[in-house]
């Protein structure tokens, strides 16, 4: 018990010390959990032999997130992404395995050992890319989004290759003992998931399923992966009932680490990968009510456990191999990189990825993945890969994924120097209208419908390809290019518009767009949005007329239904709604006068004073509106 604190004590604080540091240095928690990993491994030496069990435990991280992934996405989603999870996914899995194999066999390894090679090293790192995307911000970019079906379609293809490696095992020496049992490295690899003592029962299963013939293998995991998808489907809403009746929170997060584990258990017994399996689950229960349930439960979970599987691949490297030919293991380990990076740049090029999306998904997805750590030790299992060039695989690959956060920072150097309107190529612009509509995101979309059935003409742009496309294939006009340039708001109709939307996500865009607009139009009325009270402030500066905060109108509704949820009346309500409002908006153009752009408002003493005098005008004016409902009411 003493040992197993001590050891959680050095990985949590290994943790705690080195990942803050990362994130202040701009390297990301990536490369901070990685480096952590090292210190308390390799250099000085805290953790030994059990970082391979805990690796093993911290593979739930991986197994978590893509069931957290499928819950964002419903069945109709994945189909509306066949193209690129066949198209840029297939080719990627297909064109790197051919090419690394083919390297492999330069050196002389038989064609066998040489595509499980391939196979291995053309899958990336599902974890550290979608953890460092999603930090990053970059997951809803196109690149991003480009990177993430490859990911999926690798995951996916994890099973194909699983059932294929053994087919492979015929003619290869190394992996077997002269009587033809597994090798004791081999052995331990098989039970690496299973302890000695408490799985004895899932030992004789997976066992069961191996001795199985193919046509039986193949049986059981359509049968497993059918399990999967009625019991998402049929079981859970009543088991969820079921839990609801205890009223005890905590068997929320039972139930989905039950759903986790249990899933994980089953993929492990057919011979599949359990982040798959989770993956599957995630997708059927996404169109389910309890799914934002499930995301709250295992969201912490998940967090810790790929921290802690990082930690343990740092800690895992194998330095004293490393430093026996620490120049050929380098040298391998960019090869695979470059290899990889030059088939992901063409295929890029291909499916038209330019800019910064296109360097996105070379450099995200070069290095090799932890799956690569799953199908190494099951072809060594298999025998069809002997220990010594499993073990070289192994630290290339770890290698690979320790490169991969420097290839981000790669990205982010690459990108500053971009133009930002270099990927855009903007549309001719043949009409114009009395409303420019510029973006067409969440907001502006919903203007622009509205506008549009009352009968008015709008033009409208926005530098996102696929938003327009989007647009289009719904029967709406919309023009691609970048709202801010100027020939581009000569084109729309500017100088003789009537009214102008700005949408921009972007904030100084649109207080530059605000700007420019207002001196080429002195008589246009500008409709903008804003995402608090200082953009607010920046937009009435810039010269817009009305300025919507994205959330108030919002709030206003929700504040009125919890007023007539407490006894107040839908009048009486709609009257306390309408009082705030006006408010509001009186204070907003007092408080603007006050505010200076160069002094926080916190700090600033004038707008803090006058601030709180507002406040109580409005207790005072909620008081008196008190007051005369209740002289009415006698």
């Amino acid at each position: 018990m003493e040992g197993f604190l001590f050891q959680a004590s050095v990985y949590l604080a290994a943790a705690v010390i080195a990942v803050p540091i990362a994130a202040r240095l701009g390297l990301g928690s990536v490369l901070g959990y990685l480096a952590a990993g090292i210190l308390i491994g390799p250099v000085l030496g805290l953790v030994g032999s059990e970082t391979k069990d805990v690796q093993h435990f911290a593979e739930f991280g991986v197994v978590m997130m893509l069931f957290l992934i499928g819950l964002e996405l419903e069945p109709r989603a994945l189909w509306d992404m066949r193209h690129r999870l066949l198209g840029l996914g297939g080719l990627q899995v297909l064109l790197s395995t051919a090419a690394l194999m083919a390297i492999a066999m330069a050196y002389d390894q038989p064609w066998r050992v040489a595509l499980a090679i391939g196979l291995t090293l053309a899958l990336s790192s599902t974890a550290i890319v979608l953890q460092t995307l999603s930090e990053k911000g970059l997951m809803r970019t196109q690149g991003g989004r480009s990177v993430f079906s490859v990911l999926l379609t690798q995951d996916i293809a994890v099973i194909p290759i699983l059932a294929f490696l053994p087919l492979l095992a015929a003619g290869v020496s190394g992996g077997l003992l002269p009587d033809g049992s597994i090798s004791l490295n081999a052995q331990e690899v098989e039970n690496a998931h299973l302890s000695t003592e408490a799985h004895d029962a899932a030992h004789a299963a997976q066992t069961f399923v191996q001795s199985l013939p193919g046509w039986g293998v193949t049986l059981v995991t359509i049968g497993a992966v059918a399990a999967i998808i009625l019991v998402g489907i049929y079981l859970t809403r009543p088991v969820f009932r079921y839990i609801h009746l205890a009223k005890l929170r905590e068997m929320y997060t039972a139930l989905a680490l039950l759903i986790v584990v249990g899933i994980s258990s089953l993929m492990t017994v057919v011979g599949l990968s359990p982040a798959l399996g989770a993956f599957l689950a995630g997708v059927v229960l996404a169109s389910s009510e309890f799914r934002h349930e499930l995301e709250t439960d295992l969201e912490p979970f998940k967090g810790l456990l790929l921290g802690l599987f990082f930690i343990t691949v740092g800690a895992g490297i194998n330095f004293v191999l490393l430093f026996e030919k620490p120049l050929i293991l380098i040298c391998m380990a960019l090869l695979v990189i470059i290899v990889k990076a030059l088939i992901l740049l063409v295929l890029g090029r291909l499916f038209r990825l330019k800019g910064r999306d296109g360097w996105l998904f070379t450099l995200a997805l070069a290095q090799a993945g932890e799956f690569g750590f799953v199908l190494v030790s099951f072809s060594i299992a298999t025998g069809v890969m002997p220990d010594p060039i499993a073990e070289t695989l192994l630290l290339v690959v770890a290698l690979t994924m320790l490169i991969t956060p420097l290839l981000f920072i790669l990205y982010d150097l690459i990108s500053k120097r971009m133009d930002d309107s270099s990927p855009v190529i903007a549309d001719e612009i043949d009409s114009s209208g009395p409303v420019i509509i510029a973006g067409v995101g969440r907001f502006g979309q919903m203007v622009n419908r509205m506008v549009q059935a009352s009968g008015f003409e709008t033009v409208v742009l926005d530098h996102n390809p696929e938003t327009i496309a989007v647009m289009r294939r719904f029967g709406f006009k919309g023009f691609l290019g970048d709202p801010t340039r100027p020939d581009i708001l000569r084109k729309a109709g500017l100088p003789d518009a009537s009214v102008l939307v700005v949408a921009l996500d972007d904030p100084k865009a649109a207080v530059s767009l605000i700007s420019y607009a207002r001196k080429e139009n002195p008589s246009l009325h500008i409709v903008s949005r804003a995402r608090d009270r200082e953009e607010v402030y920046r937009h009435y500066q810039a010269g817009s007329n009305d300025i919507v905060r994205e959330m108030f109108d919002s709030s206003l509704r929700a504040g009125r239904y919890v007023l007539e949820n407490m006894g107040l009346s839908n009048f009486e309500a709609n009257e306390a709604q309408k009082l705030f409002y006006a408010h509001d908006r009186s204070s907003v153009r007092e408080l603007a006068a006050l505010w200076r752009p160069d002094v926080p408002p916190s700090q600033n003493a004038a707008y803090v004073a006058r601030a709180k005098e507002l406040q109580k005008d409005l207790e005072t004016a909620f008081l008196n509106l008190g007051g005369e409902k209740a002289d009415e009411s006698t």
